[in-house]
């Protein structure tokens, strides 16, 4: 690719084709912004790592996640959304249009431009961790808990969410097993206190000072077991050779990981827009939801860069959507001005 080549420009570019980046791209289609999708290392995001969709309004029997993800795909396309392999390195804000810079080398620039991409769920990266993702392990209990009616349930944290999800999980499962590396949790007070009400009724088993070191099992049978690792001083993986450390097996039907999100961000670290700590978009009406505006005029952010709370694929959607309306409203009214002014000049 020559670097050297004049940018392309495009009216809307949508970074991420998950399902925010996908229901903007329709709705922007139809309003007849000509929108180019930018799918980067993980097209279709985290619902292409779900096999069946249960959930999602107007499928009754269910649909599964990549099956819906190429739907959608064919649904923008159909209204003449482009939709392109990218990986995005930079976006320069400083003037208007905006340029972006793929990892290719290939340059865009935008005059507006929605952040529809996502947030990956940190894993932990041990055996048979990849292999049964999808099949037994998942990252989702409000998308997948139901499918294990009746099992026991491991769940590995000691955040909020991991509380949230063991909660959860309490409605389907024969018994949850929560799975913290430390004796102390990091749970707010309110999370605490329903655990141990759960805890005291018998639903719920707290393991602390233990990790998850394996998952065994195959796509067909699902998680038949896992080993777990122990040490009464906390973080047994980094003490195998401790002789306080102990490794066993343990019967499980499903592994839930809920030790976070990383939003796919990184490419908006040297603009002006707004993030929190972790990297999560702030949007007018705060973080975690509300419009979908960002502080830089033109920039707008959908799905799970900006809800770090619900982080489902009916809301991703109608931040989809909201993001596309915005945009919409915004290129009706500033995008003469967008092709020359400098940001500086804009009286957003």
């Amino acid at each position: 690719m020559n670097e050297d080549a004049e940018p392309v420009h495009r009216r809307l570019v949508i970074t991420g084709s998950g399902i925010a980046g996908l229901t903007a791209a329709i709705y922007a289609a139809r309003a007849n912004n000509d929108p180019l999708v930018l799918e980067g290392d993980e097209p279709g995001g985290q619902l292409t790592l779900t096999t069946d969709v249960a959930n999602y309004p107007g499928f009754p029997e269910g649909i599964g996640g990549t099956e819906l993800i190429n739907e959608m795909k064919e649904q923008a396309k159909r209204f003449g959304t482009e939709i392109e392999h990218g990986v995005i390195e930079s976006i320069d804000d400083a003037e208007r249009p905006y340029e972006l810079t793929l990892a290719s080398g290939k340059r865009y620039t935008a005059d507006a431009v929605i952040v529809a991409s996502g947030a990956s769920a940190r894993t932990l990266g041990v055996p048979g961790e990849d292999e049964l993702m999808g099949y037994g392990v998942s990252t989702c209990a409000t998308c997948d808990g139901a499918f294990f009616r009746g099992e026991e349930m491991l769940v590995v944290g000691g955040g909020d969410a991991a509380m949230e999800e063991a909660t959860f999980l309490t409605k389907f499962a024969s018994k949850v097993h929560l799975v913290h590396r430390r004796e102390e949790f990091r749970a707010e007070d309110y999370w605490i206190e329903r655990l141990e009400e759960h805890v005291e009724e018998g639903d719920i088993e707290v393991m602390r000072n233990t990790e998850l070191a394996e998952i065994r099992g195959s796509p067909e049978e699902g998680v038949e077991d896992v080993s777990l690792l122990t040490n009464p001083e906390g973080h047994p993986s980094e003490k195998r050779d401790d002789p306080q450390t102990e490794e066993f097996d343990f019967d499980v039907g499903a592994v839930f990981l809920a030790i976070g999100h990383t939003p796919n961000t990184d490419y908006l670290r040297d603009t002006s827009v707004e993030m929190d700590d972790a990297g999560y978009l702030t949007t007018a009406g705060g973080t975690g939801g509300g419009q979908t505006h960002t502080d830089v005029p033109g920039i707008f952010g959908a799905g799970d860069v900006v809800d770090h709370h619900y982080q489902q694929a009916v809301t991703a959607a109608g931040m989809g959507s909201k993001a596309a309306l915005d945009a919409d409203t915004y290129l009706e009214t500033h995008a003469d001005e967008a092709q020359t002014a400098p940001l500086a000049e804009s009286d957003d």
